[in-house]
């Protein structure tokens, strides 16, 4: 894959945004969400965070990030005889390998630079809802159309992520590798509407569900946005990254 941020792309950082002021109102669908009406803001803080294997640029008003959604840690999930490949080695004692392995999956994720909060809730898709800043795929709460992720959580590998069945290598849960790497209160990835994904800790708590609006996030000061931005985060509990969908405008992933 190109490295971040190539100038000969013609990519340039448009200029950031302040943000002032929160409030928590419905979106006119019965679906609670937290930040100031009309809220913009320029998302270019988040981009040096992604790593030197995923193309990151910018295009007019939209982020473009390429990656090949091949992880950059190891898993039981390449090959035997890969030197990625080590066994599983995590906490859980179901553990089950499913018959998929990891192979190359470029996707393209067109993102609004100035992520916008929606006049109403889209439901996220099947498939990529985001990208991981080790440009793996962040899916969301589902196993298929409406079916929980109970029993497909067993074949999470120990960094918590596992290939469909074409090799797809993703995440539906907290990203352990990054976690462990930027710390579990540091920004994790994008979701496909331009909100940054942080972890699972926030001023020294670890935070749950409960603790966040219907859609998995709430208004507030990160490391990257001292003004304040709507932001997800990652939870122990269901539906871990994402709830009823998207707080602003989506963008596209496409392979």
């Amino acid at each position: 894959m190109c490295r971040k941020n190539r100038s000969s792309r013609g990519i340039a950082l448009a200029a950031g945004f302040a943000l002032v002021g929160a409030c928590s109102s419905d979106d006119g669908h019965g679906v609670a969400v937290d930040g100031p009406d009309g809220e913009s803001i320029d998302i270019s803080p988040i981009l040096p965070h992604f790593g030197a294997e995923v193309e990151v640029g910018v295009d007019g008003a939209q982020v473009v990030i390429r990656a090949d959604g091949v992880p950059n840690h190891p898993s039981p999930y390449f090959p035997a005889g890969d030197a990625r490949f080590e066994t599983y080695n995590g906490p859980n004692q179901a553990f089950q390998l499913n018959p998929n392995r990891i192979a190359e999956s470029e996707v393209t994720y067109r993102i609004p630079l100035e992520a916008t909060r929606a006049g109403s809730v889209s439901p996220t898709p099947l498939g990529p809802i985001g990208v991981a800043v080790n440009g793996v795929p962040i899916f969301n709460q589902y196993a298929g159309p409406n079916q929980p992720l109970t029993r497909e959580i067993n074949s999470f590998d120990q960094y918590n992520g596992h290939p469909q069945q074409t090799g797809q290598y993703h995440y539906h849960v907290e990203p352990i590798w990054i976690t462990t790497g930027v710390g579990v209160d540091g920004l994790v990835g994008v979701l496909l509407d331009g909100f940054p994904v942080y972890g699972p800790v926030e001023n020294g708590s670890r935070l749950n569900s409960s603790d966040l609006d219907d859609l998995h996030g709430h208004h507030g000061t990160t490391a990257e946005f001292p003004d304040g931005i709507y932001h997800y985060h990652v939870t122990d509990d269901d539906p871990y990254i994402n709830g009823a969908g998207f707080h602003g405008v989506p963008g596209t992933a496409s392979r």
